[in-house]
């Protein structure tokens, strides 16, 4: 059975539910699928549950999460065909979608395809990265936010990025016992992005929010290391220690857990498996999807929206996805291109306010070096299949000159993710071990299934 309608929106985010919601209300039938339980996405997770939790709950969770109470019941109210728990596998540039849904492989067609996946934490392969008690900081914050879970002894917290001191704050109020903040921020970033500031200022909402953060945790007497190299998790059966260099010194800091954060990136797996045309983003060292000014991709009748199409926020995700719909409205004779313009007009008023931020952003918190290309052989990068950086440069000396020669010998980025962790961490590698930029090595070919899918949900498709 196919569900045929206007407009398939995949991710119930910020940028997924604005878009469904206005398409709804411009006449157009919308199909929405989501993995998560509830929609919300990452930034929203679980908003529907936690706005009739304490107000102290809340309070942890902060207004601009609280934020996305609006954005939801909009959704909500909207009658918008929803169904959570839906793994989508295949996306053709026909506007075939398929998906597995309860145990059954399904498929819908839509004649406009948006996209609205988000993003996804950036891999941090430090030595020890793999250790039991070591994970990102955003999967702390999705565990705070489905499950009011708090790390318990000691917590650490190492990186860059306006998440890093947003997740010390939340834990701070949480009543976490946190250790340390360890920035890998350099003061020479500092006076990289000083000339952004005055197009920052534009968004000084972002900045006194940003000062906010880091007073927090200096009132809470948790050191805080700029500049920080080195990093390396150490442990047996689980993490007890961090290790690190700071102006010039070795230290280290005994721990229970460790948050490790180097910013986020688009998911791009769908993009990619479509054939969309992709442009490398150079300051945050990731590839994003080539958009017009509607947000329309370089394949026929596929758009995307929020931070899939490049890191802006949640914000600016909202808006985007509305100026979206309005773009499917147009395309499919809902709605005349005055009135798309006119209604478009302010909302991009409202966006431009908010990518004033970015750039300031941007230069501020670049991915480490050490990130991007792990210096110790024995550091594990591709976890499925557990390859590490020096069989990646043993690969690449073979003659594995690209992500996807370098399948034939090491195999990675063939396990269950396709790559979508280990990615650019092995294009960074092969570009160092060659000598050339990462935007010339490329990215891994995305086949489908774009997600595992069982022999038992295709046995059962379409019942």
């Amino acid at each position: 059975m196919t569900d045929n309608v206007d407009m398939i929106v995949i991710g119930a985010g910020p940028a997924g539910m604005a878009a469904a919601t206005e398409a709804q209300s411009l006449g157009l039938s919308v199909l929405v699928l989501d993995e998560q339980v509830e929609p919300g996405g990452q930034i929203y997770r679980n908003i529907g549950r936690n706005d009739h939790k304490s107000l102290a709950f809340k309070n942890i969770l902060g207004a601009d999460y609280l934020r996305g109470r609006h954005v939801a019941k909009d959704f909500d109210r909207s009658g918008v065909a929803y169904k959570s728990g839906a793994t989508v596998w295949q996306v053709d540039p026909d506007g075939a979608v398929s998906y597995s849904h309860e145990g059954v492989a399904r498929q819908a067609s839509g004649k406009r395809i948006l996209l609205a996946t988000g993003a996804m934490e950036r891999p941090v392969p430090i030595p020890g990265w793999t250790l039991p008690g070591v994970m990102g900081a955003g999967a702390a914050q999705v565990l705070l936010k489905s499950a009011g879970a708090v790390p318990e002894g000691r917590v650490a917290l190492a990186g860059s990025g306006p998440l890093l001191l947003l997740v010390a704050r939340q834990l701070i109020d949480a009543g976490a016992e946190l250790a340390a903040v360890l920035e890998t921020t350099r003061r020479s970033d500092y006076f990289r992005a000083a000339g952004k500031l005055p197009q920052a200022l534009r968004a000084s909402d972002y900045l006194r929010k940003g000062i906010s953060m880091r007073l927090k945790v200096r009132e809470a007497k948790a050191p805080i290391y700029s500049g920080v190299r080195g990093l390396a998790a150490e442990g047996e059966n689980r993490v007890v220690r961090l290790r690190f260099r700071h102006r010039g010194g070795d230290r280290d800091v005994a721990i229970d857990t460790l948050l490790l954060h180097e910013g986020v990136v688009p998911n791009l797996q769908i993009t990619r498996a479509l054939g969309c045309e992709h442009e490398w983003f150079a300051p945050q060292r990731y590839w994003r999807p080539v958009l017009d000014e509607w947000f329309n991709a370089t394949v026929p009748n596929v758009a995307v929206a929020g931070d899939g199409a490049g890191i802006f926020g949640a914000e600016a995700a909202v808006l985007a996805g509305r100026i979206s719909a309005f773009e499917a409205a147009y395309v499919l004779d809902k709605l005349p291109r005055a009135e798309r313009e006119s209604r478009a007009a302010p909302l991009r008023r409202r966006l431009n306010r908010h990518l004033a931020i970015r750039p300031l952003l941007d230069a501020l918190f670049p991915p480490n070096a050490e990130t991007l290309v792990p210096s110790d052989d024995s550091t594990v990068v591709c976890r499925c299949e557990e390859i590490t950086a020096g069989a990646i440069r043993e690969g690449v000396a073979l003659g594995g000159v690209g992500p996807n020669q370098l399948k034939s010998y090491t195999r990675c980025g063939m396990g269950p993710c396709q790559g979508r962790l280990c990615g650019l961490t092995v294009a960074e590698i092969i570009a160092d071990a060659r000598g050339v930029s990462a935007a010339d090595v490329g990215y891994y070919r995305i086949r489908p299934p774009i997600k595992p899918v069982t022999l038992e949900e295709l046995a059962a498709f379409g019942e």
